[in-house]
């Protein structure tokens, strides 16, 4: 049976001061990802280079991840988030979370604006159609889909 979760996307950038293995062991550990990324190299505005990491998981995979994640997040964390929803949905109900990337390195998943790991959440259509912001809190306060 399929779930609700129809795919994640965790992405991130990582700089030239950064240690690229550091970064994607702590990622794969934190989200469960076991998938190969795409990566795309880039310049920076000074020349320092930039590369792009994105993961794209789908299906019973993609479900665990958005489990991971409720699990991971304490309880202030998932209450600011419940009250913030509808600023993190797109018109296609697609929700975008980012947590701070050095205290995601560090073990845990906090808010984070800049230099973030961007998780964005696609559910499958035919949910689109109830309370997005509803369903989105009980998958955050129950720990998963």
């Amino acid at each position: 049976m399929r779930g609700p979760v129809q795919s994640v996307e965790v992405s991130y950038f990582v700089h030239a001061t950064e240690d690229p293995v550091k970064l994607s062991t702590a990622v794969s550990a934190m989200f469960s990802v076991s998938t190969p990324p795409d990566e795309e190299k880039m310049e920076g505005h000074h020349g320092n280079p930039i590369t792009r990491i994105k993961y794209h998981i789908t299906g019973d995979a993609a479900a665990v991840v958005l489990t991971r994640v409720s699990k991971k997040l304490d309880a202030a964390t998932k209450q600011e988030l419940a009250r913030s929803l509808g600023d993190l949905l797109d018109e296609h109900s697609d929700l975008y979370l980012r947590f701070n990337k050095q205290r995601l390195v560090e073990g845990s998943l906090t808010e984070g604006i800049a230099d973030a790991v961007k998780v964005k959440v696609k559910l499958r259509g035919y949910l689109a159609r109830g309370d997005i912001i509803d369903f989105y809190s009980q998958i955050l306060a129950a720990g998963g889909p």
